[in-house]
């Protein structure tokens, strides 16, 4: 795990090493542990590297790393976790290494096989190849986009990096903000993070399972992976369906245990975060593998006393089953504004929350030298999440709408004038322009011809997995985690297990009311029971009503009162200050307000550091 960056220079010109030492200090917090450079023979291309030691962490590990006939370069940001097999594979057909690293068995894969590598990995990883020879540079990006690349191509040269405040501020490309992105964040925040465009007009993203090559200042790409192309069959019984889903999560969680250095988890107390740390458990209990962590008995606890929130309850059961000493991080009014304006920084985009116990708890992982993270994310959009209490209907409207997103475009369009109808009669919607909707941004996978027999849940669940929910979510807590150097990895979204839950019946996902019900129970017996039939559930979030009812309040407002022209140009600001007031004069704000309120005060936050 690392950040990586590249320089290809079209008009002659050598690139500057300095050009190229200022990319990666821009991303110095992927990599705490070291640096490297490197250029071509005529100075027209170089490659960067911050390094974050996980697998081999002395000299052998080090990038750029070239391959050992002295023809390709590569720099790598993630964890092949099936490099072992992988190895031995290509030891058998003559390759040699001189690392204990999976950077080098990727270089060795691509001497091998080529493009034809990618599906043989299970891991995450963005990385860049350089060939000697041809002067040609290949990109790729893991299957479901957990660890990001993105770029700039203009007339003059290619540049790109792991993070897109590094290109906005390197001084090579222009970062103007696109105003369209812009508007669109505003109206669905969940809208943009798995299209190619983010908010700087010049920065694009390179989507997940794609891969691309730079020819002679050209871009040719392509989508290598495409999910519902490689669905596995299915046992017949639920009884043989539930056995194999536990079969494929417990080998996800042991997988995803090999590592040099020290592991843990982030525990929260729901089934997910809890089923992991279970089955690391387990795992040990039937045999550790070769290059496994031992030194895995760590899990931390953000806790939020007295808010509604707060699940160390079931996050202390989780950890005793596990025979786990839990580290608690007690979150409270008083972090309302612990290094605001830096979290925000590091998370460099726009959300429905401040993500403040996201880079907090990763902050106390670094604090206790453990840099590797098992986390749950990804079985919310696999499964479905549980049904709150007392808002049952609310989401049954939600999934409804959401329904009939995932069936055609005009649909899409449909239900964004019906959301944008819906904040603005609820006076939670201040974009210029009345009722003139932004337009959609094309998603990856959203065009997949899906299996005519699935119902809504499961169209609605590939839709949130691929396009929408979870590629947000994933960016959040790369970017957050990683602004302490820490590496999250995630058994649920093993590209096997993912799958073969996305091929189940509906009936595997939702029975009798309660969601994940496949994995509850293959979960059997695994992890307390009061968590795995609990029907709670509880997102790992700031507790926003109560810090907006108290401590931000004077922030909110010496925001609101600062002059930022572009954003100006987006928003009905004195709509926007007049409903703040309101909500926070009477102490109303609630989850709902704080969710669509936010984005706003997060984007002139943002606007106001970038113009």
């Amino acid at each position: 795990m690392c950040g990586i960056a590249g320089i290809v220079n079209f008009d002659g010109h050598a690139v500057s090493p300095a050009d190229l030492s200022r990319l990666t200090n821009l991303i110095a917090h992927r990599g705490p542990f070291g640096e490297g450079a490197w250029f071509s023979a005529d100075g027209k291309l170089g490659l960067g590297h911050r390094r974050l030691a996980i697998i081999d962490p002395g000299e052998g590990g080090r990038q750029p790393m070239v391959s050992v006939d002295g023809r390709h370069v590569i720099v790598y940001n993630g964890e092949i976790y099936n490099f072992l097999e992988l190895r031995r594979e290509l030891e058998g057909r003559g390759a040699v290494f001189r690392s204990q690293s999976d950077t080098e068995v990727i270089l060795a894969a691509w001497q091998a096989w080529g493009e034809d590598m990618l599906p043989r990995f299970n891991g995450m990883w963005a990385f860049a190849i350089a060939d000697k020879v041809s002067g040609e540079l290949f990109l790729a990006r893991d299957r479901f986009g957990v660890k990001p690349l993105l770029y700039n191509l203009s007339s003059e040269r290619f540049v790109f990096a792991s993070e897109q405040r590094a290109l906005a501020r390197c001084g090579l490309v222009d970062a103007s903000v696109d105003t369209d992105v812009a508007r669109r964040l505003l109206l669905d925040a969940f809208g943009i993070e798995g299209s190619e465009r983010t908010l700087f007009r010049n920065i694009r993203r390179l989507q997940g399972g794609h891969c691309m090559w730079l020819r002679q200042g050209k871009l040719s790409m392509r989508r290598w992976w495409r999910t519902v192309d490689l669905l596995p069959e299915i046992p017949r019984t639920e009884a043989e369906r539930v056995e194999r889903f536990r079969e494929l999560f417990l080998d996800a969680v042991a997988l995803r245990m090999r590592s040099d250095v020290p592991i843990g988890t982030c525990l929260s107390g729901g089934f997910d975060s809890s089923a992991v740390i279970c089955a690391m458990a387990a795992h040990e209990k039937a045999g550790m593998g070769p290059r496994d962590s031992t030194a895995w008995r760590h899990a931390f606890v953000a806790t939020f006393p007295g808010a509604i929130n707060d699940e160390r309850p079931m996050a202390e059961q989780a950890a005793a089953w596990a025979n786990v000493a839990p580290t608690f991080l007690e979150i409270g009014r008083g972090d309302a504004l612990t290094d605001i304006d830096q979290i925000l920084d590091d998370h460099d985009d726009v959300y429905i929350s401040l993500p403040s116990a996201i880079w907090l708890i990763y902050r106390e992982l670094r604090r206790h030298g453990v840099t590797v993270s098992l986390d749950g994310h990804g079985a919310d959009e696999l499964m479905g999440a549980y049904l709150q209490d007392g808002q049952s209907g609310a989401f049954r409207i939600r999934n409804a709408a959401a329904d009939m997103a995932s069936r055609s475009a005009l649909a899409r369009r449909g239900v964004d004038i019906a959301r944008a109808w819906t904040i603005k009669a609820k006076g939670h919607g201040f974009l210029r322009g009345g009722l003139n909707v932004p337009d959609a941004l094309p998603l990856v996978a959203e065009s997949d011809e899906l299996p005519a027999e699935w119902g809504g849940l499961n169209r609605r669940l590939y839709r949130m997995f691929h396009s929408t929910v979870l590629p947000t979510i994933l960016r959040n807590f790369d970017r957050l985690s990683m602004a302490h150097g820490i590496e999250v990895r995630m058994p649920f979204m093993d590209w096997r297990l993912a799958t073969y839950t996305m091929a189940l019946p509906e009936s595997s996902k939702l029975a009798d009311g309660t969601t994940k019900a496949i994995a509850r129970r293959a979960m059997a017996g695994q992890m307390p029971e009061s968590i795995r039939a609990g029907r709670r559930k509880v997102g790992f979030n700031s507790p926003m009503p109560e810090w907006l009812n108290g401590p931000l309040a004077g922030w909110v407002a010496a925001l609101l009162d600062q002059k930022v022209p572009a954003f100006t140009e987006l928003v009905d600001e004195a709509g926007l200050s007049q409903a703040v007031g309101r909500l926070t004069a009477s102490k109303a704000w609630d989850w709902e307000t704080a969710g669509r309120i936010w984005p706003y005060l997060n984007m002139k936050w943002m606007l106001a550091r970038s113009t």
